[in-house]
């Protein structure tokens, strides 16, 4: 895929990553109507997730080959008894093209490793699943490289299982993420559309912030 990146505009600081990562980042009403701030609403952008031996979930310093990584979560409240649907939004700014593309891989890696993970105490997924595609392949036409990744999710306050899905994708040295997290009441269909809309929207922020074109 062709993309034209402006080199004047891609980050080499961890000032200028980090407000990248804060305007493409999507915010409630980028996932749809009715979205609503989590508590809490933004990670700590000095720290980024990492899989652990055991597999499970740290938070650790950025590594020197990231300058910036940011979290959002929002929520589709419970309504008409259904449970909420939790989705959350992840940008990670690193310092090359090729880190990001490691990245890349090595999240697909994580799901053949560890098909069962602890999100954090009471959350955990099982049953991972994922697949990767180049531009072009399996209907991706909107980034470098993209990944899907689908099992099912338990948490103590919305028991399960319930349907977790994730989709990421990367333009050049910026990785994009949308996770949704199911609960009662919620088909894998309203999980995985609730995606859509989010990860549409940071792609397309992320193009008009680099200067990318088609």
């Amino acid at each position: 895929m062709a993309f034209t990146h402006d080199p004047a505009r891609v980050p080499k600081t961890r000032a200028v990553a980090l407000r990248l990562a804060r305007a493409v980042a999507a915010a409630p009403v980028d996932w749809g109507p009715g979205f609503v701030k989590r508590d809490p609403y933004e990670s700590d952008p000095g720290f980024l997730p990492a899989l652990d031996a055991n597999c499970v979930w740290q938070r650790e310093p950025l590594p020197a080959t990231v300058l910036a990584t940011l979290t959002r979560y929002s929520e589709l409240p419970a309504e008409d008894g259904k449970g909420p649907i939790r989705v959350a939004a992840v940008v990670t700014v690193h310092r090359t093209v090729t880190d990001a593309a490691w990245e890349m891989a090595g999240t697909l890696e994580e799901a053949l490793r560890c098909p069962d993970q602890q999100l954090r105490q009471g959350e955990r997924i099982t049953g991972l699943i994922s697949q990767g595609s180049a531009f072009g392949q399996m209907g991706n036409l909107t980034s470098e490289d993209s990944l899907a990744e689908g099992g099912e999710y338990y948490s103590d306050d919305l028991g399960g299982p319930h349907y977790y899905y994730w989709l990421q994708s990367r333009l050049g040295q910026v990785t994009v993420a949308a996770v949704g997290r199911g609960a009662d009441g919620r088909t894998p269909e309203e999980v995985s559309a609730a995606l859509v809309p989010g990860m549409s929207q940071m792609l397309s922020g992320l193009e008009t912030e680099l200067g990318v074109t088609k």
